[in-house]
């Protein structure tokens, strides 16, 4: 019998998306602070400290343990739960922050645990646990950036995290490998092993314009793959909004300033 909530669910939209959940009488859905859209009536909310899992449930300090690594990943000390306290079915929307995909993950089949990266969780069913995995290796830990702490998600129910730009999967046969950007990895698989490398040479690491150490992964597993991390999109907005305008393309130049209204 399965530990977590059994919970279905239909994921909406394209850019911006939403996932809808359908909870029975007595069903939970936790989620993280900020990602509710809306709910049916009979649908009981309740702050919780800490993920709400069977696993947090040991005492205080457990608990005080438990919900303090959440921290170190960026989330919130405490979560939401959504009860189904009416009767018959309810449904639950929680929405994605910024423009990408919503990611269902079935525990259950992935054989109880995936690793992503650190804010990437949206929501759950009750019973799945949200930790924190440190990646262990020297290397990883000194230059790893994006990659050095990352979230656990661990149990038998459904997970959903979210990802920026289009999402895709890629799948490792045993020993094979992939290069990826830290900030590009979404996710992995439990067997997946996890390293980071060195990019090598001077004129790539003066010059290359990426960054000097990617993630390594080898099979066999699943690997999620993101094309826009949040860290790049928000690198090039603050770029765009701290210099001053370019006339790109424009053969008025100031001129096209004045006309669309930015002239000073």
């Amino acid at each position: 019998m399965l530990a977590a909530h059994d919970i279905d669910y239909r994921i909406y939209g394209e850019e911006m998306q939403y996932v809808d959940i359908e909870l029975d009488p007595g069903e939970t859905a936790m989620a993280e602070s900020g990602a509710f859209m809306m709910m049916d009536e009979g649908i009981q909310m309740q702050t919780i400290f800490g993920d709400g899992s069977q696993k947090s449930g040991g005492g205080i300090m457990n608990k005080l343990f438990s919900a303090g690594k959440r921290l170190l990943t960026g989330e919130s000390l405490f979560m939401t739960a959504f009860t189904n306290v009416g009767q018959g079915k309810k449904r639950v929307a929680f929405a994605s922050p910024y423009p990408g995909k919503i990611i269902p993950l079935d525990l259950y089949a992935l054989g109880g645990k995936v690793v992503c990266q650190k804010d990437a969780f949206l929501c759950a069913a009750r019973g799945v646990s949200i930790g924190i995995e440190f990646q262990r290796r020297l290397g990883t830990g000194l230059f790893g950036g994006e990659g050095f702490i990352m979230e656990k998600l661990e149990g038998d129910g459904m997970a959903f995290v979210h990802a920026g730009g289009h999402v895709f999967e890629r799948i490792l046969l045993p020993g094979e490998t992939l290069r990826i950007d830290t900030g590009c990895l979404v996710g992995y698989s439990k067997d997946i092993h996890y390293d980071i490398q060195f990019v090598g040479g001077i004129r790539n690491t003066l010059f290359g314009g990426e960054g000097v150490f990617f993630a390594t992964l080898q099979g066999p597993g699943k690997v999620w793959i993101q094309t826009l991390p949040i860290s790049r999109l928000a690198s090039r907005i603050l770029t765009y909004a701290t210099t001053k305008r370019k006339e790109e393309g424009s053969i008025l130049g100031g001129l096209g300033n004045l006309l669309d209204g930015d002239g000073r």
